[in-house]
């Protein structure tokens, strides 16, 4: 994505932008999010055929996602014992790092949580195109009057993973160019899950880069803020 510099991300406001543009012109004048559910989709079988199968819905879904949200309550754990108590073998340096990607843990997926709350926006099994009963509705076109909102936007599976993002701090300052690839690998993990959920029919293309842009944004500021801290030895 971009390169790492320092304790922050040496982006401009121009790249935020650009890259938000990339993602709604992708959504809204074109047929990608539609075309990749088509081919996942079996027309005969009136079903996306890796909707049940046990890689997409039990492993990726379901032990994965356990196993990144187990992560991240051990490290809440951590955190939160160190706080009433502080422990002996971590200094100041983990301290800060470990504090950073826990507030990343709960920040990223519970934001993009609470966007999904707020969305009209159905996942591609509801609709009438893959065998539901709702009308397709794009980020930016206008809800019919009288439909239930679906509640299928940003992609919040994705979110579980996107997080993973903020280990990238572990590098900082020492190791901007380390950092750069497990920000961006973290971004890639959460980018997989969504891309399942895709092939499953619960989420559109366009639902996981808005997720992604998010995340990577929310991580972005917070090695912002937490600059002067960073710089720790």
């Amino acid at each position: 994505m971009a390169q790492l510099k320092q304790t922050t991300l040496n982006v401009s406001t121009h790249y935020w932008l650009l890259t938000a543009m990339a993602i709604a012109f992708i959504g809204k004048f074109t047929n990608l999010d539609l075309m990749i559910e088509d081919f996942y989709y079996d027309t005969q079988l009136h079903t996306f055929i890796w909707r049940n199968r046990w890689f997409a819905k039990e492993f990726m879904h379901l032990y994965v996602k356990e196993f990144i949200i187990a992560v991240a309550l051990v490290c809440i754990g951590f955190v939160l014992i160190d706080l009433a108590h502080p422990l002996t073998f971590m200094n100041v340096w983990l301290r800060i790092r470990l504090r950073f990607i826990t507030a990343a843990a709960i920040l990223v997926p519970s934001l993009l949580t609470g966007l999904k709350h707020l969305s009209i926006l159905h996942c591609p099994w509801d609709i009438q195109r893959y065998g539901g009963t709702l009308p397709y509705i794009g980020l930016f076109d206008i809800a019919p009057p009288n439909i239930k909102a679906g509640h299928c936007f940003p992609a919040g599976h994705a979110a579980t993973g996107l997080w993973l993002a903020a280990l990238c701090v572990f590098w900082l300052p020492h190791k901007p160019r380390t950092a750069n690839i497990v920000f961006c690998l973290g971004l890639g993990t959460g980018f997989v899950l969504g891309w399942v959920q895709q092939m499953r029919g619960a989420h559109f293309l366009t639902h996981t880069l808005w997720s992604t842009w998010i995340a990577a944004a929310v991580i972005f500021i917070m090695l912002s803020l937490s600059k002067p801290w960073l710089k720790n030895p």
